[in-house]
């Protein structure tokens, strides 16, 4: 999982670099580990980037660097390749016609069958970032398109797995989305002369731009003074965008394929307290994706939602850090629980999932260290048995722990008094209003694009 976003503007007095800066902070939930901003100023593309946070990565004279009418950030949690300099995006490379930048959200599962027909063919490569495989082939297809949108045309046959990708070129900003939408992908305006393209809705918000639309499921756009064109690129039947987005990755106030993911988190709270409900005197949600899971359990309920667990905003989320020494730790500094708010009462613990269960089980012994008399587990997914090939951590089985333990193990484990998950069929329902499929493979192991053997 990582965080794109593009800007183009006819406007010269508009900061495309500090746009983009402040489009990557409202992003900075969806990657941590680097981040990068590239900007076309006539027929070059500058860039900076480097590890650490947005606010780390970039000072106001690094943004001063950057002068240009077009753009792209990245903020990066490593899914292929490690998390070396060479590997941070935005890739800028030098082709046919020019330079070029490249930056994806996503997961090419047939990146190393593809690296090796290149390299066969020639192609030297200087990552391992399978980003770089997409540059490389639309370099190679470029040679021989009238186009780019033709070269990438040409691509998109090639590759397999989830992608959402910005780019900027010559002449346009681009924006282009995987044919089953599996990753989201939106764009935005900004006073009549400036365009957007973002991975939630949130980032447009926060650049003070307004929403227009989703990229649909296999749909490439292409911004430049002329405005918007769109061409699609396949006959998309079904979209599976990842339910994940809704559950656990995307911002409470941002709207992905016409469905809010606050929204989507109170109704599965409350179609959860429906399901399972439990004798208790206090709902308490893990933050972020737990809090409003728990507003709509205790609604349903009819049960006080104290802010029973202080979060320390200062430290990343633990799911996404790179291993799981370091999300122990995390797990550690980040939650205390409010003494007060818990001692001696029976508290329905709201998680929006269990994944290895790290933060899970911490969290349980440190509400019993500070008092609790019983502590109810209740999960707003199902069981996350399968790994996930197209973005998240997640691809070994051997790390899930719902694929190798039932319910009464995990609680055993955890050390809850009860564990309870959200039916499937309750957190299809859960977001109301959505214009799209889900992609559920890491609960069923039903996978919407076929997994390459090497996995």
């Amino acid at each position: 999982m990582s965080g794109v976003f593009g800007v183009y503007s006819k406007d010269k007095s508009v900061n495309i670099a500090e746009k983009i800066y402040y489009g990557l902070y409202a992003l900075q939930h969806r990657g941590q580990q680097s981040a990068g901003i590239a900007v076309r100023d006539k027929d070059l593309i500058e860039w900076h980037k480097d590890k650490g946070l947005v606010p780390e990565v970039f000072k106001g004279p690094d943004l001063d660097k950057l002068p240009g009418d077009a753009g792209i950030g990245h903020v990066r949690y490593s899914s292929s390749g490690d998390v070396s300099k060479g590997n941070i995006e935005p890739l800028v490379l030098k082709y046919i016609s020019g330079y070029m930048a490249i930056a994806k959200n996503g997961n090419i599962i047939n990146a190393n069958h593809l690296r090796g027909k290149l390299e066969a063919d020639g192609c030297m490569f200087h990552t391992t970032n399978d980003t770089e495989v997409l540059a490389a082939l639309l370099t190679k297809f470029r040679i021989s398109s009238e186009h780019i949108e033709d070269s990438v045309e040409q691509m998109v046959k090639y590759i397999q797995g989830s992608y959402s990708i910005v780019m900027i070129t010559p002449r346009f900003l681009i924006g282009l989305r995987d044919p089953l939408g599996i990753m989201p992908l939106c764009i935005g305006k900004i006073n009549g002369a400036t365009y957007v393209i973002s991975s939630e809705s949130a980032a447009i918000d926060a650049v003070d731009g307004e929403f227009i639309r989703d990229v649909e499921p296999g749909e490439l756009v292409l911004i430049d003074s002329d405005g918007i064109q769109s061409r699609r690129l396949f006959d998309c039947k079904k979209s599976s965008l990842c339910i994940f987005e809704h559950v656990y990755f995307a911002r409470p106030d941002s709207i992905v394929d016409g469905a809010s993911t606050h929204d989507a988190r109170v109704n599965a709270g409350r179609i959860l307290a429906k399901e399972h409900p439990v004798q208790a005197d206090v709902v308490i949600g893990i933050p972020d994706g737990g809090t409003d899971m728990a507003y709509g359990f205790a609604q349903e309920s009819n049960i006080v939602a104290p802010a029973g667990l202080l979060r320390n905003k200062y430290v990343g989320r633990a799911f996404i850090a790179p291993n799981q020494n370091a999300r122990e730790i995390a797990v550690k500094i980040k939650f205390n629980p409010v003494k007060t708010e818990v001692k001696g009462k029976r508290v329905v613990l709201i998680d929006d999932s269990i994944v290895r269960g790290t933060t899970t089980k911490t969290l349980v012994r440190m509400l019993r260290e500070a008092g609790a008399k019983e502590v109810h587990l209740r999960i707003g997914s199902p069981p996350y048995k399968f790994p996930c090939y197209f973005g998240v951590d997640t691809s070994s089985r051997g790390q899930l722990l719902a694929s190798k333990n039932d319910k009464e193990a995990i609680c055993k484990w955890i050390g809850a008094d009860s564990l309870e998950y959200i039916s499937y069929e309750g957190i299809i329902k859960a977001p109301v209003n959505s214009k799209v499929d889900f992609c559920t493979s890491c609960f069923t192991g039903v996978y919407p694009v076929d997994v390459p053997k090497e996995f």
